[in-house]
């Protein structure tokens, strides 16, 4: 989603933001902006609706100590010029923005009666006013206490950072519901929405916490609340990402990604060594009170979550329900105290997913658990328990290693309640182990199917739809499947539980619709030939990623792909790869943005 990067320093700090944005931009954007304090100039700003690199800072001397940067997904106004950030009142503040400010259009209106003049169609350009309405009047000018006292006008979930061009040597920033970090440097401080942007510059760093609000110099960093109270805040050494933004010998991000799931998995699966609630940090007397399990998602991780119910229950034998994060929020549900909330997510910091967490918390919901990419996010914070995947820092919009690393962590979930309920003997969680720890030599087979994957992108990309089948615990993988295709291609994809191809779907099928199947030997495999079979007879093409056991041939109509080997339960995780590997080589036939498909972000930190 949007991206904020800022800072304060004794050097000129515009190729430091440039860089943050330039980092910044897997996050997915439509427009992009700059602003520094210049003298004797003032402010300055820089705006475009291209890349980060069309920015013209050359035009004139476009210097200064302290800066604001910001990429911009629009929520409020069209991706233009004018609704790009940063955004200024007058000469004298300006400001960047992620979130949503829900009651802009009153805030608005307020401020235009005070004589205030629009020049944008957003919700941020609000909070410049509302702050330089503050600011103004005071005799004694202090930018922390103007931006404390606006924040209560604000509602809704952001981050901001705020600089007055009358103040030399400070920035302002503020955290409600929006992530936002405070990096240290070296006689240089910075603020950032993600502590990739600032990695290179900085060797410690600091989460701020909701309601924080927080004032850089370049020598010093303070911490308040609302109430104006300072809080110290925990400082933590600047994690090693500067390696995950390099793509190396690949083509794309998301070409990189897929091809290091083999080594995000190893690093999940860690050195665990036996099934105990202890992976999520929880003792075995905690775990013994849970009855029920409620997963929360968004997006791909909804889906990961859809496979995670056919394990739960299936090895378990404990009823889960699954819910869109979006949905379960804004419903009349009726809580059970004794179910354990599982929300999953990449970034942790999703705002439906986080929102939906806090909801359940408010209807007495007590065990929690995050799974989740990032070990320091609102997720992870808020939950009793968690569960880091280690997949490494994803950059491209389309998740692909983050997928396969949250079904680990939900197949050890799985695992973990099956031993509560008796159900996983010593010998078999050993196999199950062993199971998971196999899975990157099982994977790298896998990958190796790619030129035959290629082979079939050339015909695809001369589709316009398809169809994608799946039964069982792999009808969420063809989900994620279509979504990947939809995602990065822009080929229209939908996916079915192949048993209701016959229930509406079938009337679509004819030359020009390719029906994608996941098709592995399990006790599901004979209905699935059935499905196949009523595609087949109305001239349907089929392309078919099989176990190599599944006794599928190849005929005409039929396009076979055999996957190497049957992996029991954990067949999701290896059938999930050449399905991103066919959308990545379809959108490169295609030739769309792959890392950046339009109208997606990254984080989608906003409703």
């Amino acid at each position: 989603m949007c991206g904020i990067v800022g800072a304060v320093s004794n050097r000129n700090i515009v190729d430091i933001l440039v860089e943050g944005l330039q980092r910044l931009e897997y996050r997915g954007y439509d427009s992009c902006g700059l602003a520094v304090v210049g003298e004797p100039q003032g402010l300055q700003r820089s705006r475009t609706t291209e890349r980060v690199q069309d920015l013209k800072l050359n035009t004139s001397p476009f210097f200064g100590l302290r800066g604001i940067a910001h990429t911009r997904w629009a929520t409020h106004g069209k991706p233009n010029t004018d609704n790009a950030h940063p955004h200024f009142s007058g000469d004298l503040i300006g400001v960047v923005h992620n979130g949503i400010i829900e009651n802009f259009e009153i805030l608005r209106a307020e401020l235009q009666q005070k004589g205030y003049v629009f020049t944008s169609q957003t919700d941020t350009e609000v909070i410049a006013h509302l702050i330089y309405d503050v600011y103004s009047k005071m005799s004694n000018r202090d930018l922390t206490e103007a931006v404390r006292e606006s924040l209560p006008r604000l509602h809704g979930a952001y981050a901001i950072a705020v600089m007055a061009s009358d103040l030399p040597d400070r920035l302002v920033g503020a955290r409600v519901g929006s992530p936002l970090v405070v990096a240290y440097g070296d006689q240089e401080n910075f603020l950032a929405s993600d502590a990739l942007a600032v990695a290179n510059h900085a060797q410690k760093m600091t989460y701020l916490e909701e309601g924080d609000i927080v004032t850089l110099t370049k020598d010093q960093v303070e911490v308040i609340n609302l109430q104006g109270q300072i809080v110290q805040r925990q400082v933590k050494d600047v994690p090693e990402l500067a390696a995950s933004i390099e793509l190396g010998p690949y083509q794309h991000f998301m070409q990189k990604e897929i091809f290091e799931q083999p080594f995000a998995i190893a690093n999940t699966v860690g050195d665990i060594e036996s099934i105990a609630p202890s992976i999520f940090g929880a003792t075995s007397a905690e775990w013994l009170e849970i009855k029920d399990v409620l997963i929360l998602a968004c997006g791909t991780s909804y889906y990961s979550a859809c496979v995670a119910k056919y394990w739960i229950e299936g090895i378990a034998g404990v009823r889960t329900q699954v819910e869109i994060a979006s949905e379960y929020r804004y419903r009349s549900s009726v809580p059970n105290p004794a179910a354990l909330v599982v929300v999953v997510s990449q970034s942790g910091e999703t705002a439906d997913t986080l929102a939906a967490l806090r909801h359940a918390q408010s209807l007495g919901h007590t065990k929690t658990l995050a799974i989740c990419n990032v070990a320091t996010s609102a997720m992870m914070r808020e939950t009793q328990w968690k569960f880091q995947t280690k997949a490494g820092t994803e950059i491209g919009v389309a998740s692909t290693k983050a997928f396969t690393t949250q079904l680990v962590g939900l197949y050890f979930l799985a695992l973990t309640m099956a031993k509560k309920e008796k159900k996983l003997s010593i010998q078999q969680e050993k196999i199950e182990i062993d199971r998971l720890r196999h899975l990157p030599v099982a994977l790298n087979a896998v990958l190796a199917l790619e030129p035959q994957v290629i082979a079939w992108s050339e015909q695809f990309a001369k589709f316009k739809n398809a169809i994608f089948l799946g039964r069982g615990m792999h009808y969420p993988i063809a989900l994620e499947g279509a979504l990947k295709l939809k995602e990065i291609s822009y080929i229209h994809a939908e996916a079915y539980p192949a048993g209701e191809l016959k229930h509406g779907p079938l009337a679509l099928i004819d030359q020009e619709m390719p029906v994608v199947t996941v098709a592995p030997n399990d006790e599901l495999l004979e209905k699935l030939k059935s499905n196949m079979q009523e595609v087949q007879a109305r001239s349907g093409q089929l392309y078919v990623f099989a176990d190599v056991d599944a006794n599928i041939q190849s005929s005409e109509g039929i396009h076979v792909i055999r996957l190497p080997e049957n992996y029991g339960n954990l067949s999701p995780i290896l059938h999930v790869v050449p399905l991103q590997l066919l959308a990545y080589h379809t959108a490169l036939r295609l030739g769309t943005d792959v890392d950046k498909p339009r109208n997606l972000a990254k984080s989608v930190t906003v409703e």
